[in-house]
């Protein structure tokens, strides 16, 4: 974090020949080392800054701030901590797809599945494919948009 105070004595360096060092201290390399070859841009630069620096550190300390995580106020921002769904085994979640087979008259698509038992799309079409492959639901298509509906034929 940049310091006004050091900021301006730095801006003094143009009475020793070494405009721009309070470009240098907040980091703005560029302009910097133009006010240095150019003693201040011709002076008028320099001037003009002498009105500015306490923006440029404003702003610098505003960057530093945000790039580093904290608050206008200086306090480190904390994020909630997150509750993480509880994981289900392959088990429990078909379990959890032929109760909610059931409820929907044997029938299941993967986005009913997904629904129902709030697993990601990815597990409960595995799930319902291995189950399909061992032979414990059969594949149909639903008759008015083709959707591939699984079908428990023992509920």
């Amino acid at each position: 974090m940049n310091d006004k105070r050091i900021a301006y004595i730095l801006w003094l360096g143009c009475l020793l020949g070494a405009s721009g060092l309070h470009r240098l201290y907040n980091r703005k390399f560029f302009s910097g080392f133009l006010w240095l070859f150019t003693w201040g841009f011709f002076g008028i630069g320099q001037f003009v800054d002498l009105f500015l620096i306490s923006d440029m550190v404003e702003d610098h300390n505003l960057k530093y701030r945000a790039k580093h995580g904290l608050l206008p106020t200086g306090v480190p921002l904390t994020e909630p901590a997150a509750i993480a769904a509880p994981y289900i085994t392959r088990d429990q979640l078909a379990v959890k797809l032929v109760k909610a087979a059931a409820i929907r008259g044997g029938r299941i698509s993967v986005t009913q599945g997904v629904m129902d038992t709030g697993a990601s799309f990815n597990e409960v079409e595995s799930a319902l494919k291995t189950m399909y492959k061992a032979g414990y639901v059969g594949m149909d298509n639903h008759p008015d948009t083709g959707a591939v509906v699984y079908v428990f034929h023992e509920l």
